[in-house]
């Protein structure tokens, strides 16, 4: 099992990606695929997700981004409306599985 904590969209920087909804939720599942990737695993891997998103509203063009990361099976997932820290749109953590 493969536990990756709250993404959120920060480029290698370190700096907020500019941009709406799209912009970052690309940035998020971009920053959950490289920690996937650390640890082996690949966005096939992951059985659950847990979103939060500043805005409900932004539910429609968050999931059109979130299929294109998730065509196939897409995993299980809760997805919230939530007042997040640091002025972003949105956070996403992961749990992968992959059999040794």
């Amino acid at each position: 099992m493969v536990y990756v904590s709250g993404q959120v969209p920060v480029g290698t920087d370190g700096t907020v990606v500019v941009g709406g909804i799209a912009e970052q939720t690309e940035q998020v599942l971009s920053n959950v695929k490289a920690a996937l990737a650390l640890a082996g695993c690949s966005m096939d891997d992951v059985v659950k997700t847990t979103v939060w998103l500043e805005d409900a509203r932004d539910f429609s063009a968050f999931n059109a981004v979130y299929a294109r990361h998730f065509p196939k099976d897409p995993p299980a997932r809760t997805t919230v409306e939530s007042r997040l820290m640091i002025g972003i749109k949105i956070e996403v953590e992961a749990v992968a599985y992959r059999p040794i």
